[in-house]
């Protein structure tokens, strides 16, 4: 028995043992509580639907109403957790033991066999000579400041841009006179939406772009592996970096790092009072947008998919991870040439008891294409780009831009490690109930076989992206 099979067999039995660690984790609180715990299992199931539903009417009502559903909200589910920690509390412990190793057997059962996190290929390649950074001082606070980017930037050797607070600029011309004046490559300190903007210039003139995590949230830091606690340790790329090849994503003309939003958010993102009171004003226009009396009546179409009229469309760069909380709102992939499209539509109360107690409800669609089509009955529909509240023409074309973008990162970043393989149920029980050497993936056998995926040029033309 060779290194392959022997791992391959100690993948196997982890994948059982995950199996039987959650069949144990269930039956655990079962029969620890005999016929109280069946009982209980029932209360809680019914108090999770009925919190799902008194949510819809939190959001939905107005007056004395929405404040009762709300008590509904929160009560129902403290009252379920009080009641299983006293009733249960032994065996929800046990329960939680069993989970723990569920997952931990899981997760190695699943590692290597393509569940896991795909190699990002790197190029090592010379310092620019003329990086040229737009810095926005506002963002994250006063980031720039606080960590005191610009100087550093400039012992570097970097020009500096900063975006003068009170002022009106256009990023894109900024990027674009940049690289008429000779930058070698463009980098941005700022939110994702500055980052978008500078990063479809450098796509288009094909050359590096530089992220700085000096933004709010960095969300598209955080998928390159970048260090959101120290946006200067971004700037370690400049003299120490590597270069990938990632997506772009384009809402008509608008390009994205992240993702368009469009429907209930997008709509009250665009609300003036919206960056004053952004829970008030929320609760305010959520019941009309969410019961379809105002906001335009959307369809999106993605492939052979058509959604009519839901409430809210998220059309992001490359697919978050939905199957797994430990990955929530993470994507595995920047370079997967795809678009991930998720669709919400709730018809009531019922429906969105549904959405949480139903693993694959109706009510969400997850799928991903290379191209959606976002129509609604009006001329122009509110989205919100990268976090950003535009307005664009309808039907909005939404695409992707496949490897366009060469983002150049430190060669040392915190997030380069893998994060664990997703845990798919399925894939698990298969892997269980296979025997023999016959089974084992076909990477396992050939362990140096090229990547599985399609293969794209070194430098695709600066047209890629149009």
């Amino acid at each position: 028995m060779d290194w392959s099979e022997r791992g391959y067999h100690a993948q196997r039995w982890a994948a059982r043992g995950a199996l039987a660690a959650a069949a144990l984790a269930v039956a655990t609180p079962l029969v620890y509580g005999g016929l109280r715990g069946l009982l209980l299992l029932v209360c809680g199931v019914v108090g999770l639907a009925l919190s799902a539903a008194a949510v819809w009417w939190t959001l939905t009502l107005r007056g004395p109403l929405r404040w009762v559903s709300a008590l509904i909200a929160v009560c129902v589910p403290a009252g379920l957790l009080a009641l299983f920690a006293v009733t249960l509390f032994w065996g929800l412990l046990m329960s939680l033991v069993f989970w723990c190793l569920a997952v931990w057997s899981g997760r190695f059962a699943l590692r290597g066999t393509g569940g896991g996190h795909a190699d990002r290929r790197e190029r090592r390649l010379p310092p620019p000579r003329k990086p040229v950074l737009i810095m926005n001082p506002r963002s994250g606070g006063g980031k720039v400041g606080r960590f005191r980017l610009r100087e550093k930037a400039e012992r570097m050797g970097a020009r500096v841009v900063v975006l003068e607070p009170g002022e009106q600029h256009d990023v894109t011309a900024l990027a674009r006179a940049a690289v008429a004046d000779g930058a070698d490559l463009l980098g941005a300190a700022g939110g994702d939406g500055t980052q978008a903007l500078v990063a479809a210039v450098a796509a288009e003139h094909d050359v590096p772009f530089l992220v700085i995590s000096a933004g709010t949230r960095n969300h598209f830091a955080l998928d390159l592996g970048l260090d959101r606690g120290d946006p200067a340790a971004c700037l370690d790329a400049l003299t120490d970096g590597v270069e990938l090849r990632v997506d772009l994503g384009f809402a008509g003309e608008q390009p994205f790092v992240n993702n368009a939003s469009f429907g209930a958010y997008a709509a009250i993102v665009q609300s003036p009072a919206y960056r004053d009171d952004k829970i008030g004003t929320s609760l305010e226009m959520l019941p009309d947008l969410l019961t379809g009396q105002q906001g335009p009546r959307l369809v999106a179409r993605a492939g052979d998919t058509v959604l009519v009229a839901p409430q809210a469309v998220l059309v992001s760069n490359n697919p978050y991870r939905t199957g797994d909380p430990f990955g929530l709102g993470r994507r595995e992939r920047l370079d997967s040439a795809v678009l991930g499209v998720l669709g919400v539509k709730l018809e009531g109360a019922i429906s969105a008891a549904g959405l949480l107690l139903n693993p694959d409800p109706s009510a969400l669609t997850s799928l991903t294409a290379p191209e959606v089509v976002i129509e609604a009955d009006r001329e122009e529909i509110a989205a919100g780009v990268d976090g950003e509240a535009v307005v664009l023409p309808a039907p909005v074309h939404c695409r992707i831009a496949p490897g366009v973008l060469r983002v150049r990162v430190p060669r040392k970043r915190p997030g380069v490690t893998p994060p664990p393989p997703r845990l798919d149920w399925r894939r698990l029980r298969k892997l269980a109930a296979t025997v023999g050497r016959t089974a084992a993936p076909r990477r396992l056998h050939r362990p140096f076989a090229a990547p599985h995926g399609p293969r794209r040029p070194d430098r695709p033309s600066s047209s890629a992206h149009q």
